[in-house]
């Protein structure tokens, strides 16, 4: 349900999302007029982002409202900080490195059969949310080229016909849990 925001903004997602954001928020008790204010700037965009998933512009505007401060602060920030995303995730995050050792042993190939298998592209998110894809310059494991991260975990040494079974592995854990459980007798 749609609703309207401090900003006069029509919000997209769900309101107990920003309750979450505002009730961490109002914990920290934090006066308007505080100078430490700016400073927990950062960990109230880590908060958001943990709680969407990601950080659209009306999560953005949100969170300066919250803070009387302009939206071009908080999007500065968050551009500035890797961390920060303003694309959706895939609960399964996949990373290929396209550094210059991943790519000279075939990273760019690994990354199509993703693509091709998840028919996806680099950036986007599956429709079901499970899956997102992604190229990064480095993950600083150079010696085990090409390297894929899912979900932090590092692979390496990845080969085009080996994304297959990765994947096959990730699809048996979503399903394992959507699988209710049910008590023993």
């Amino acid at each position: 349900m749609a609703c309207i925001g401090p900003a006069h903004s029509i919000r997209q997602l769900p309101a107990e999302l920003y309750e979450q954001l505002d009730d961490h928020i109002d914990a920290l008790h934090i006066a308007a007029d505080d100078p430490c204010r700016r400073e927990t700037l950062i960990q109230i965009l880590h908060q958001a982002q943990e709680i969407f998933g990601y950080l659209p512009e009306e999560v953005q505007r949100h969170v300066a409202s919250r803070y009387s401060i302009p939206h071009a602060e908080v999007s500065g920030v968050i551009s500035f900080y890797n961390y920060f995303t303003t694309t959706p995730k895939g609960k399964v995050q996949i990373s290929v490195c396209l550094g210059t050792a991943c790519y000279v042993n075939g990273a760019d190939k690994v990354l199509q059969e993703f693509e091709r298998i998840l028919n996806i592209k680099s950036g986007e998110v599956t429709p079901d949310g499970q899956f997102s894809i992604e190229s990064l310059r480095c993950v600083g494991a150079c010696s085990l080229a090409p390297v894929v991260t899912v979900n932090g975990k590092v692979y390496g040494r990845v080969q085009p016909e080996k994304v297959r079974e990765i994947l096959e592995h990730y699809l048996v854990e979503i399903d394992r849990k959507k699988e209710p459980i049910h008590a023993q007798n």
